[in-house]
């Protein structure tokens, strides 16, 4: 039988004792170390998150591995699969698989092609796709082939080239879509952003240095650092080709704008900057719901992902926020771990740690 050595469960409990195991086995969780439960009045063993009916408390038995379990005399359930990948691994494996097979595809494939690849139908295989990724397949397909059109305008002979490269089987159907796509016109795209003008300046605040970055639509970049040639140097890699002055007078209101937000100004401003950023159509969903996250509170990886549809993608949120191109603008150093911890922050985790004390407290404080 399975051994009590104590270990962590989430919310920092420690789990001992077998009645512990089968709290989690009812609620088909898993709190803390993987283990595994068998019945003995059927012979067969599972996991504690399957979906089996439950069995009677007295007919139980935990083992610390499936290996454990056949030894003791039980064979695998047929349902949740314990004695290998998990059914969840399986589906994500396979979705990473028709993933890979659209970012290969010359053309956008069809729902059918996809469910096909996929072994389902076309029904099936568009809601488990959306809730696995976070996007429809057909957005997917539209952001990768975008995707291709940016790495390729730079370097295509034309921009028709460039578009049937990419995978648009209609140059009609790529100008009448493009400036929608890549935020500025294609032969403006395909210089690189050469005749883009972006102003930009650097302050200093309580955190260390800040740039903030604006176009003629709104604010495209706010850096946190501690030297400012570094951000300055940032901002231009970012954008190579774009026109970049420093002028830090006229955007001396950007610049108090986003000092306000360090220092935790009630009321949460970063609601009223209006912002120029790009992203995939996942990445700006979840970029949304950052901005909905009421100041001084904060919510899990798994909460925002439940809040844009796709529960199974707390993940790609972690991906969407260390892709955030405006720190405090969009709040991601509001989106904690599942037991409450703070996690990885692209502009230092111990500045996440400090917004988030400092908007706390002057939450109390009102």
């Amino acid at each position: 039988m399975m051994s009590s050595l104590p270990h962590s469960a989430d919310d920092g409990r420690v789990l001992t004792t077998d009645e512990e195991r089968w709290a989690d086995v009812t609620a088909r969780k898993i709190s803390g170390v993987p283990f595994f439960y068998a019945v003995t009045t059927t012979g067969i063993y599972c996991r504690p998150t399957c979906s089996s009916r439950r069995p009677l408390r007295a007919n139980v038995r935990f083992f610390a591995s499936a290996a454990d379990a056949v030894a003791a005399g039980f064979r695998a359930c047929l349902r949740c699969r314990p004695s290998g990948e998990s059914p969840a691994s399986e589906l994500a494996q396979l979705i990473d698989r028709v993933c890979r097979a659209i970012d290969a595809a010359e053309t956008l494939p069809s729902l059918d092609e996809l469910a096909a690849e996929a072994g389902m139908s076309p029904y099936h295989f568009h809601r488990v796709f959306r809730a696995t990724v976070g996007v429809t397949p057909r957005a997917y397909a539209v952001a990768r082939r975008r995707a291709r059109l940016q790495r390729s305008l730079p370097h295509a002979a034309t921009v028709t080239d460039a578009a049937y490269d990419a995978g648009y089987n209609s140059s009609s159907r790529f100008y009448a879509n493009a400036t929608g796509e890549l935020g500025m016109s294609p032969r403006v795209a395909r210089a690189g952003g050469a005749n883009a003008r972006i102003r930009a300046a650097i302050g200093t605040c309580s955190l260390g240095t800040i740039l903030v970055a604006t176009t003629e639509r709104g604010v495209c970049a706010i850096d946190l650092g501690d030297d400012a040639s570094e951000l300055r140097a940032g901002l231009v890699a970012r954008f190579p080709r774009a026109s970049v002055t420093f002028d830090d007078a006229a955007l001396e209101s950007h610049i108090a704008n986003v000092i306000a937000l360090v220092d935790g100004t009630p009321g949460d401003p970063a609601r009223e900057i209006a912002l120029d950023i790009a992203g995939t159509a996942f990445s700006q969903r979840v970029w949304a719901a950052l901005r909905e996250i009421p100041y001084g509170t904060t919510a899990t990886y798994s909460a925002i992902a439940r809040a844009i549809g796709a529960p199974g993608s707390a993940r790609a949120v972690a991906r969407a926020c260390a892709a955030n191109p405006v720190a405090l603008a969009i709040p991601c150093h509001r989106v904690v771990r599942n037991d409450g911890t703070t996690s990885g922050y692209r502009w230092v985790p111990d500045r996440k740690r400090a917004l988030l004390q400092r908007e706390s407290l002057r939450k109390r404080d009102q």
